[in-house]
């Protein structure tokens, strides 16, 4: 795909000419956590080797893994079992565990007993992101862990609303969100134009609308990336 194609204008330039990081993602992608510790490493090793320039500024971007899923989510030994062929879930991400470790991260993936419709995740990080970036961030990353860590079902509101509370957000703003047709018919559309600008898979990260990683790469590649496009500024 072409960079310069996504998400443009969708959540604005980043402020003070900062370097602009746009990562394509679900919640219930373990890929995507890993991709997000990997970024996280990276924009720290950036920031410390550009100790005058602005910020690295990240914005978050729906993609749902399976978008045709049941709104009530699936029993995840069922969704496994249809997705592989089988329901052996030590099997299935021994690759995932060992690249998840290897970031730091114990994801506990034995504990999952939903695979959840995601769609509701995504409107609510899109009301994060009107608030700020930050905040928007705080939300994913408290997404990833109710999932990962703590096995939430995402697809229940009040989850939902829980996790939303834990990074910040307002309450009223969660339930009005959750129960708002425009605001899902949104994170849906922005889901098909990540698909027609052609992301295929997640994490998709799109530096400084320039250069484009697919997947989780490790942090030296996406150090690489941010280096070049800024580069390219001159």
């Amino acid at each position: 795909m072409d960079p310069t194609e996504f998400g443009e204008g969708r959540q604005g330039s980043a402020p003070g000419g900062a370097l602009r990081i746009d990562v394509v993602s679900d919640v219930v992608c373990p890929w995507c956590y890993i991709g997000k510790r990997q970024l996280e490493r990276a924009v720290q090793d950036w920031q410390a080797a550009h100790p005058g320039d602005p910020p690295v500024q990240v914005r978050w971007f729906p993609f749902q893994l399976n978008p045709d899923m049941d709104p009530a989510g699936v029993d995840r030994h069922d969704y496994l079992a249809r997705k592989f062929g089988h329901a052996d879930v030590d099997r299935l991400y021994e690759n995932v565990r060992a690249a998840a470790a290897s970031i730091g991260l114990d994801l506990n993936l034995g504990a999952i007993v939903r695979q959840p419709n995601t769609l509701k995740a995504h409107a609510l990080l899109a009301l994060a992101a009107r608030e700020s970036a930050g905040r928007q961030d705080a939300l994913a990353e408290a997404l990833f862990d109710a999932y990962f860590h703590r096995a939430v079902n995402l697809t229940d509101d009040e989850n939902l609303v829980a996790v939303a509370r834990e990074a910040g957000l307002d309450e009223a703003a969660v339930r009005a969100t959750l129960a708002d047709g425009a605001a899902l018919a949104a994170a849906a559309q922005a889901d098909a134009q990540a698909r027609e600008a052609g992301v295929s898979g997640v994490p998709f990260f799109i530096v400084d609308q320039r250069i484009g990683v697919a997947g989780a790469q490790g942090v030296e590649r996406l150090l690489k990336a941010m280096n070049k496009a800024w580069e390219q500024r001159a």
